[in-house]
């Protein structure tokens, strides 16, 4: 009986471990802080233990370009003057405990690159972008 409890019990705790790995991963949608309005849609991916971001689809205003390139990014950059759909803005984020981190994000308007961190807080993704000691966090919304 002792054995069979323990068996299912490492068999559940696998599970649980795996599913929530997996909660990062899929799409989002990004927020505009100021006006609120959804910018973007993010698919995010898990590969070999590291977290990938790739803007899948935007939402622009009015004015905005439908289809524009990242004519801010750093010339060095591979992604400058590159179509933003399409794009990886997150790159190489690894858990850290229940957050994924030690990678980097994109911000395709200013052309920035940021460190980063994100992680799950109930039904949102918090996505936080550090410039030194100062950071920024976004919160995301699960796309359906």
């Amino acid at each position: 009986m002792m054995v069979r409890f323990t068996v299912l019990l490492f068999l559940f705790s696998g599970i649980s471990i795996h599913a929530f790995s997996q909660e990062v991963a899929g799409r989002w949608k990004t927020v505009d802080d100021k006006t609120h309005a959804v910018r973007s849609i993010v698919e995010i991916i898990e590969t070999k233990g590291k977290v990938f971001g790739r803007i899948i689809k935007l939402f622009p205003g009015p004015a905005d370009d439908p289809d524009p390139v990242c004519d801010k990014c750093d010339p060095d950059d591979p992604r400058f003057k590159k179509k933003v759909i399409g794009m990886e803005i997150i790159r190489n984020l690894q858990r850290v405990g229940e957050a994924w981190e030690d990678g980097d994000i994109l911000d395709p308007e200013n052309g920035r690159v940021y460190r980063s961190k994100i992680w799950v807080e109930g039904k949102v993704l918090r996505v936080r972008g550090y410039w030194g000691p100062f950071y920024r966090t976004q919160t995301w919304l699960r796309a359906e």
